[in-house]
């Protein structure tokens, strides 16, 4: 029998997780990430702590396991920039996180002059700083980074080109189509890298990763990292993953992860969709790995704001705690969170929106704020689902999920009563290492195909019970706070004077 080591290596944390051929996980480590906010908007990693964290979370799966998995599997949080010595392999600047919010001006300027649409024909994407290559961009403003970018000494690239670069000792300079689709760089239809788009931001091929396929040996895991040599075998954005992970590889089929930010992707099929209004069209991998594409939708902050209530504001002491008291009170008591940290996404993409609280008053308590937290997450899901059905002229039937917070009961109930569809979720809720795990074994033998895998998982299904009129009086009111956040948003950007005090 085998194993596979698979790393999830998101923004709040890197995990790892070893697993048995027969699904069962034989071992678990878990690294958090460090948070660095240097400019209010601003959000940054340190990728040494990126890859240090990655290090010690396989190091102690592996010490659990007990047994030597036959291969790697990695996945990572999406449209985060590392750049770094190809020589030396040591980070240049810090990472430039995907939530980060500082060329939102950039991205005014690219959908003022028109290339908006350009860019959403070639990319599936929009003009918005969620993406690489305005992160990219501005990096390579520093003159010094740019000459040596120039002359070819710099590399560049998402979490995991980063990862297998470090793993591999430079031998490997990689991105697989899911990753690199994120970028604002690759032509979804041409499934490359595109000529007029590295011009439009500064960014020459010599600098990018070879897109290579998801599922497929890429490189391999230096003996002095983990003990012994290991063959890279999976790639896949974090998102692409957990589709992946679920089985969802026929068209119509849908997932949402609930982690830092909740991400909601329908798998179309073998051809790039034309995306409905305020959506995305995206990579993704097909049923044994190859190149398919999907539709996605995210909420830029979902579990993030349950940290900030617990680090932040020292509401809770875990966030697991968050279940017990948003089921000791009957509702929020008119609270209304709208946890736009870091700009609202799909469907408004209004990057200048921040985190807003209504229908505060003098008997609001922390479990109102904790509760109202957690239905941001649902409402923010309904949204996604919404916009994607309608625009597509698709139903969905039933609702995947997947992330730290699915494992909430109550708020996988309150998902299903606002959706009015049931909400399935796995045994095992680690879904995006689960995918990865499936396509580094699918490319090394371990499985045929990874619908066992699935299976073995097990799951719990939450049916819908809330009525349609309570369900559109609890939308009414979420609409009315989202309106409230958008509206000071766009006052605030209308102010040239702030315009010019923060350029």
């Amino acid at each position: 029998m085998s194993s596979v080591l698979a790393l999830d290596q998101g923004t709040t944390g890197s995990t790892a997780l070893v697993i048995h051929q027969d699904g069962r996980v034989l071992g678990r480590g878990y690294r958090e990430v460090r948070q660095h906010f240097p400019q209010p908007g601003w959000v940054e990693h340190d990728p040494e702590d990126l890859f240090a964290g990655s290090l010690a979370a396989m190091r102690e799966a592996l010490a659990q396991a007990g047994e030597r998995p036959v291969g790697l599997g990695i996945t990572n949080q999406r449209e985060t920039v590392v750049l770094w010595d190809r020589r030396t392999l040591a980070a240049v600047a810090p990472a430039i996180v995907w939530q980060d919010r500082r060329t939102s001006e950039r991205c005014r300027e690219l959908k003022a002059s028109g290339a908006e649409a350009m860019l959403r024909a070639r990319t599936g994407l929009l003009a918005d700083p969620y993406f690489s290559a305005t992160k990219l961009e501005w990096l390579l403003r520093d003159p010094v980074l740019r000459r040596r970018a120039d002359r070819g000494e710099l590399a560049a690239g998402t979490v995991e080109s980063w990862i297998v670069a470090r793993l591999s000792g430079g031998a490997a300079h990689v991105s697989d189509h899911t990753n690199a689709s994120r970028t604002l760089l690759y032509d979804l239809a041409a499934r490359g890298w595109d000529d007029e788009l590295l011009a439009l931001f500064g960014v020459s091929r010599q600098l990018l990763p070879r897109i290579v396929p998801s599922a497929g040996v890429v490189a391999e895991a230096q003996a002095e990292h983990l003990g012994f040599t290991l063959p890279i075998a999976g790639l896949a954005g974090d998102q692409q993953a957990a589709l992946f992970g679920h089985g969802c590889v026929e068209p119509g089929a849908a997932k949402n992860t609930y982690g830092t930010g909740a991400f909601l992707l329908l798998y179309t099929g073998d051809a790039p969709p034309a995306p409905p209004d305020g959506l995305l069209a995206t990579a993704a991998c097909g049923p044994r790995g190859a190149l398919g594409y999907a539709l996605e939708g995210s909420v830029f902050i979902a579990g993030a704001a349950i940290q900030w209530l617990r680090d932040g504001l020292g509401l809770l002491d875990t966030a697991a705690g968050s279940e017990a008291l948003a089921r000791s009170i009957p509702d929020t008591g008119g609270v209304t969170f709208i946890p736009a940290f870091a700009g609202l996404g799909t469907p408004h993409w209004e990057p200048e929106a921040r985190g807003t609280i209504t229908g505060l008053t003098r008997g609001t308590g922390r479990a109102h704020l904790v509760r109202a937290a957690l239905e941001a997450m649902a409402f923010g899901t309904a949204d996604l689902l919404g916009a994607m059905c309608r625009g597509a002229g698709l139903e969905v039937a039933a609702l995947r999920v997947d992330g730290g917070a699915s494992a909430n009961d109550w708020l996988m109930q309150f998902q299903a009563d606002l959706l009015g569809v049931p909400v399935e979720r796995p045994g095992l809720v680690e879904m995006t290492a689960l995918g990865t795990a499936a396509l580094a074994g699918i490319a090394l033998g371990v499985w045929d195909a990874p619908e066992g895998l699935r299976a073995a998982a097990g799951g719990h299904r939450f049916e819908p019970r809330m009525s349609a009129a309570e369900r559109a009086r609890r939308a009414a009111e979420w609409n009315r706070a989202v309106g409230a956040a958008l509206a000071w948003a766009r006052a605030y950007i209308g102010n040239d004077s702030h315009r010019e005090a923060h350029p």
